[in-house]
């Protein structure tokens, strides 16, 4: 397939080919009005070129919107396109086409894929992209718009089988900002081929699939719940550490025994979620 990049048409301004115009049909209404007027058939010679300068002199001027741009195809080749905002000319038998400057957002469906645990979610996006290359955009592809919206979902079908869910390193849930780069990075060079630039992709939606929601949400709050009693036991035993410190550097020094007595009372105290019950022992533990 033949790469075709864009370049700058020829075009004057349209001022110029409006007074031109002017001329023209100045020129058609004079020959007119001899013919009429004086029957002579020489001012045919002259009546038919103003018609046909008037009818080119009109069919080559057009308008341009801020952030819109033309594409001109002459006899099925491309001769450059017209980017400039205003009133302009350009050849009056080239075809033009329109094609649309303006930041465009792209939102996907909610997508059902698997990530990279196998897990099914459902994930969407919202890619913000805008044409930087009119001449790509109408030639290189057959529908630039329905191209990306295509190499936009594909782009967010690969990502999330790339990552996992929500994990304790790099996970969708976890690192949405470097999710957003990558994906920004993977759609663009999907749609350079189409001279589309992508300004901006970011997740809109993420979840588990509905059947495996309810199980993943118990295995989050287990998850939760050991990471919580992970944390308890791991400051119980600083305290009771700092505790049998604290006890040593009073002077109190206990035997193996006691020492493991107090250890299982601390940490009992310190771990248990049910409030602790004082109780009194008031015989010896060599008894």
């Amino acid at each position: 397939m033949r790469e075709v990049k864009e370049f700058p048409a020829w075009r004057v301004s349209g001022f110029l080919g409006l007074f031109l115009l002017l001329l023209a049909l100045l020129w058609l209404g004079w020959a007119g009005y001899g013919l009429v007027s004086e029957r002579a058939p020489a001012y045919l010679w002259h009546l038919l070129p103003a018609l046909l300068a008037s009818g080119l002199l009109l069919a080559g001027l057009f308008t341009l919107q801020p952030n819109e741009g033309v594409v001109l195809v002459f006899f099925g080749r491309y001769v450059g396109s017209v980017r400039e905002e205003g009133f302009h000319f350009a050849n009056p038998l080239a075809k033009r086409q329109r094609v649309s400057l303006r930041v465009r957002n792209f939102t996907s469906e909610r997508l059902k894929v698997n990530d990279a645990q196998g897990n099914p979610i459902e994930i969407a996006a919202v890619v913000v992209w805008r044409v930087v290359d009119t001449a790509k955009a109408l030639f290189q592809v057959e529908n630039y718009e329905a191209f990306v919206a295509i190499q936009a979902e594909a782009a967010i079908r690969a990502l999330a089988s790339r990552y996992p869910y929500d994990a304790e390193g790099r996970s969708l849930r976890g690192n949405p900002e470097e999710v957003a780069e990558e994906l920004k990075a993977e759609v663009e060079e999907r749609l350079r081929v189409a001279g589309v630039e992508v300004l901006e992709a970011r997740l809109t939606h993420l979840a588990y699939a509905p059947e495996v929601a309810q199980a993943m949400l118990r295995r989050q709050q287990a998850l939760a719940v050991i990471a919580a009693r992970r944390l308890i036991v791991e400051a119980a035993v600083e305290m009771v550490k700092e505790a049998l410190a604290g006890l040593e550097a009073q002077g109190l020094a206990l035997d193996e025994e006691r020492r493991a007595a107090m250890v299982n009372n601390l940490m009992v105290a310190l771990v248990a979620e049910a409030q602790a019950q004082p109780v009194v022992n008031v015989g010896t533990l060599y008894a």
